[in-house]
């Protein structure tokens, strides 16, 4: 059984105005360009694709789109930090 907390009637404290962080709704919902492409992919991993997606009520082809943007922004990054630290090294 979760132990049960017990309120009481203090003053809180002084308490400090904190800035909107938040984006407004429409910047929450970025469309990002797409090129149209057409590749050959073997036929097990779109079986597989499809499958899941069915699954998830989801589009199989927003799937691959979605695994390749993140593995090119994984690289991206990688690549970036790789830079970094290697110009780092360089300057001592």
């Amino acid at each position: 059984m979760k132990k049960q907390i017990k309120y009481t009637d203090e003053p809180i404290g002084e308490l400090r105005i904190v800035k909107d962080f938040l984006p407004p709704p429409q910047k929450l919902a970025l469309k990002e360009d797409n090129i149209k492409v057409t590749i050959s992919l073997s036929k097990s991993s779109i079986e597989f694709f499809k499958d899941i997606a069915k699954k998830q009520a989801t589009p199989y082809q927003k799937m691959i789109r979605n695994i390749l943007d993140f593995y090119a922004i994984h690289y991206q990054q990688t690549a970036i930090l790789g830079e970094h630290m290697k110009n780092s090294s360089n300057s001592r």
